[in-house]
């Protein structure tokens, strides 16, 4: 699978180039599957990083066949355009010893292994921490499963969705008379593959500034999304208040909510002090903006009601341009809530070069067809050794020989682990 992008900078998926950014340098060997390992290396070769992912060679990563595919009969995921950019796809028997063996070796010349199978599978495997790092101590290996490496649960299984429920995220979330909803997306998965790109950066620090050695970044989903938990720890322990789901409101910071205009809804941050002020006088309501009692917001909470239904008066006869061109005049915090067609119109998107348009060619088809595909771009944006999409995603064992070769294999041993099925 082949991809160019539309500037004149842009790369071919058949010669890679090398990476050139913070991370150029940095080797990454990634074991994970599907969201949060691949999610975790993903981030790391857009900066730079030589991500070498492996892969069953029969079928490769499951996400290869999930959500939309191109062409749509038997294709490859949209999804795995992105998710996979920049990594070079290597495939191997894990349970072939010469396949292990590929996998030590390719280990020992890796800063960094991510993996994120059951805890146990690695070790069962001969592929544990305390193999790898014998021939390569400063190896750093970030390992993201659902409960961690330790614990009375380790060895359940653990998705992103469990993840979100267990560490609190879904009871918070959604309207009081109806069932905790799940967001849209996988964001259990990629909060943690957050958390191991930063315990990653931050080992390596170690290694590379302190005189440290290898370690490893222990990340459990649930703990990940926990840790975005903000108050709700200490309100608990202080005064044995539970969270619970307020549907589009912000309790206790006020005023934070979605409201309803004539033609669709909003949302609105006023919660600082003097951007409440703003608001209330640019809905006409100076009584509010000057009323001492609610200068501040330990004062408003106990008024919400009041203060929602005012705006909600104000927003009722206006329509969503209206109040947006009312509001931003009034330097409010404010904005309408957008679908992805909305990203692709919108101006700011635009000029941050949000989305970037590329080529993608399925297996088989010639140069001069396949299908433009856009792509979210890199963030964040670093100044001078910005990130970059050097190619996307990319066919399974697309790059086996050539990393292959750069071990020592020659194309006769090469040969030789294709026909046993081990590469």
């Amino acid at each position: 699978m082949s991809a160019a992008a539309a500037s004149p900078d842009s790369q071919s998926n058949a010669s890679p180039a090398k990476g050139t950014g913070p991370l150029a340098g940095v080797k990454v060997l990634e074991l994970g599957t599907l969201i949060a390992g691949p999610f975790a290396a993903r981030f790391l070769g857009e900066f730079g990083a030589e991500v070498i992912k492996i892969e069953d060679p029969k079928g490769g990563d499951p996400l290869r066949k999930w959500r939309k595919l191109y062409p749509e009969a038997g294709g490859t995921s949209l999804w795995w355009a992105v998710q996979a950019r920049n990594k070079k796809s290597v495939t191997v028997n894990l349970k072939a010893e010469e396949g292990k063996e590929i996998v030590r070796r390719l280990a020992k010349e890796a800063d960094i292994v991510i993996e994120n199978f059951r805890p146990g599978l690695l070790e069962k495997l001969g592929l544990g921490y305390d193999v790898l790092s014998k021939d390569n101590p400063g190896l750093v290996m970030v390992r993201l499963s659902g409960y961690g490496q330790t614990g009375p649960y380790r060895d359940r299984p653990g998705f992103g969705a469990i993840a979100e429920s267990m560490g609190g995220l879904r009871h918070i979330t959604g309207y009081p008379d109806l069932p905790p909803p799940r967001i849209g997306i996988s964001i259990g998965d990629s909060i943690a593959a957050l958390h191991g790109v930063i315990g990653a950066m931050m080992a390596l620090h170690h290694r590379n500034m302190n005189g440290g050695s290898g370690q490893i970044v222990d990340v459990a989903l649930y703990e990940a999304v926990f840790n975005m938990m903000e108050s709700v720890v200490p309100e608990y322990g202080v005064y044995g208040m539970v969270r619970e789901r307020t549907g589009a409101s912000l309790p206790g910071i006020v005023p934070s909510n979605t409201y309803p205009c004539r033609d669709g809804s909003i949302v609105i941050g006023g919660n600082s002090d003097p951007i409440f002020k703003r608001l209330m006088m640019a809905i006409d309501r100076a009584d509010l903006a000057n009323d001492p009692q609610l200068a501040h917001n330990d004062g408003r909470v106990p008024r919400t009601a009041e203060i929602d239904g005012a705006i909600a008066a104000w927003l009722s006869t206006r329509t969503i341009n209206e109040a947006l061109d009312v509001l931003n005049a009034a330097d409010v915090p404010v904005g309408r809530i957008y679908s992805v067609a909305d990203m692709f119109a919108d101006p700011q998107f635009a000029a941050r070069q949000m989305i970037q348009q590329f080529r993608w060619q399925a297996p088989g088809e010639k140069d001069g067809e396949g299908v433009d595909i856009a792509l979210p771009s890199v963030t964040p944006k670093l100044s001078a050794t910005p990130g970059d999409t050097r190619w996307l995603g990319p066919a399974l064992g697309e790059h086996t020989d050539e990393v292959l070769q750069t071990l020592g294999y020659d194309a006769d041993h090469i040969a030789r682990l294709r026909e046993q099925q081990i590469v």
